[in-house]
Parts: C-alpha cells; structure tokens; sequence
C-alpha cells in the first residue's frame, strides 16, 4: 500500500462503515437471502489513472473476511472506460454492505491520482518536485496523500507538527520574519527545517539573513519569481526553493521554468473530480461496460 499506516488506516475504514451502516443495511438484510453469492465486477467508466485499489480490498476484508477480492488492475495505471479493475465474490449481502464505502474511496483517490498526472505531465522533462498541501478533506488526507503520490507527485508536509511553515500570520503574530525564524530555530530539534513563505524582495532579503532552510516564493510574478530564484541560488544554493499560488495546467509550466525546485499545488487535492467507477453485481465479465 505504499507505505500506508494500515493500523490507522483499519481504525478508520471501521469508523466508515459504522457511519453508513450503523445497525445494520436494513435493505439487503430485508431482501437478499442469507445464503445468497454473487460476484461483483468493479470497472470504470471514464478514463484516468487508478488509485486505491488495495484499499477498496480493505474495506471488503473488513466487511467480511471470507469475501474473495481480486484485483485485476494495479494502482498508478492509466485505465480507461469499460477497464474491469476488480472482482469480489461472496455473500452477496456483504459486497453490497461494502459497495459505496469501496467504491467513494475509489472514486476519490482515483480522482487525485488522474489530477495529479495530469500536472505532473506538463512538466515531466524539467527537474521539479509537485507537491500537496494540507487543503485536504478531514478524515481522508492519509488517503489522498498517498493517491498523490499514486499519480507521480510528492508530499509536503503531512500535518503541524512535522515541519516549521512560517505564513503570513506567522510573521505578522511573531512581528517579523527575524523573530520568527529565530524562536523557531531555539524551539525545535536540529534535524527540523524552517520554511519560510516571502511575497516580496524585502521579505526575502530578511529570510535569507536568517537563515531558512525552504524559501516559499508566494503568488509572484514568473518575471519576479524567477529573479527571485537567481538571488537566492547565487547567494545560498543550498536553499530549497518553493513556487506557490494560483497553480493551473496552464501556468504550472512558466513557474517550472523560472528554476523553482518545488511546486506545491491545493488544488490537487481540494478541487478535485471523482473518476466515475462502478460495481455490477453477476455481471459478464467479458462485458467491456462501454
């Protein structure tokens, strides 16, 4: 599962499927008898880049162990419409117990992946790193992290806790970046980086006087984010470099070029269109689903 927590991530499919199925799927239990088998076919119905399959396994084991789940498509491979991506046979109360939970998680990464691929594309041949952010959905950013990487980005960091960011607020509440950076460095373990995000050349000329280990160069023009990149390649090289704001498709390429080492990007993962996958019950497997 590439390198998920999967006690956290067991803990939380529980969770799941108590809020949708609380005492019980009175609609199954009412109309399908007991001993009834089926099999259902998972495929897609629009084309993208998979991601979450392991974890659709998951939540069917969790369902019911004796369910038999097999995947015919792995994550991080472009599928297209009619692609079958999985069985799951057994009772047939148990696969429409775990249907929706399934197939939203699938849906959802899916979505993320194919975005995230779609990005990466437009700059593959550049030596840049797209990363994500914490613009994520409360409960699933272990989840949609990890579909980022899935579609060939990588991640910021993962919560508060992991690494300084000094924002904005941050300057304004510490009263400069000087004092920031500073309280910061006395507080945290010498193996932890300070990020600092600059809107200006003044601002920057202050976090490089400091010391940042990550200079975040926010909302600025490609013209003025690239001088920017210059000045702090000539003066500290060893600085990483972060362009951020207003990320498309269409303008992911002109911030590449202005020689940013990173680019972090909310929109993969706040704004993002689910990939239309469906789950057929008894179905003809050798049905396209065209």
């Amino acid at each position: 599962m590439h390198n998920l927590n999967k006690r956290l991530l067991a803990q939380q499919i529980q969770a799941w499927l108590q809020e949708d199925v609380g005492a019980g799927d009175v609609t199954s239990l009412s109309t399908i008898p007991v001993a009834s088998k089926s099999t259902g076919i998972i495929h897609v119905k629009q084309d993208g880049i998979l991601a979450g399959i392991s974890i659709a396994e998951a939540v069917f084991a969790e369902v019911d162990p004796k369910l038999q789940f097999k995947a015919e498509v792995m994550d991080g491979t472009p599928v297209t419409k009619g692609t079958i991506i999985a069985t799951v046979t057994g009772s047939t109360r148990s696969i429409l117990i775990g249907e929706r939970l399934a197939l939203n998680l699938l849906q959802r990464l899916s979505g993320i992946a194919t975005k995230t691929h779609a990005f990466t594309a437009v700059v593959a041949d550049l030596p840049v790193r797209l990363v994500d952010t914490r613009k994520t959905t409360p409960g699933l950013r272990l989840l949609e992290k990890y579909a980022v990487r899935v579609g060939g980005g990588h991640n910021h960091r993962f919560g508060l806790y992991d690494a300084v960011m000094i924002k904005d607020n941050h300057i304004k509440g510490a009263g400069s970046i000087t004092a920031a950076v500073q309280a910061a460095r006395e507080a945290i373990p010498h193996t932890m980086k300070i990020e600092v995000e600059v809107e200006d050349f003044m601002q920057l000329e202050e976090a490089l006087q400091v010391g940042a280990d990550i200079i975040m160069l926010d909302n600025m023009p490609p013209a003025q984010m690239k001088e920017a990149v210059a000045v702090i390649k000539s003066r500290a090289p060893h600085i990483i470099v972060e362009g951020s704001g207003s990320v498309s498709p269409q303008t992911i390429r002109v911030m590449a070029e202005t020689g940013v080492d990173i680019i972090s990007i909310g929109q993969l993962t706040y704004s993002v269109a689910a990939l239309d996958i469906s789950l057929d019950l008894n179905a003809r497997k050798e049905s396209t689903f065209a």
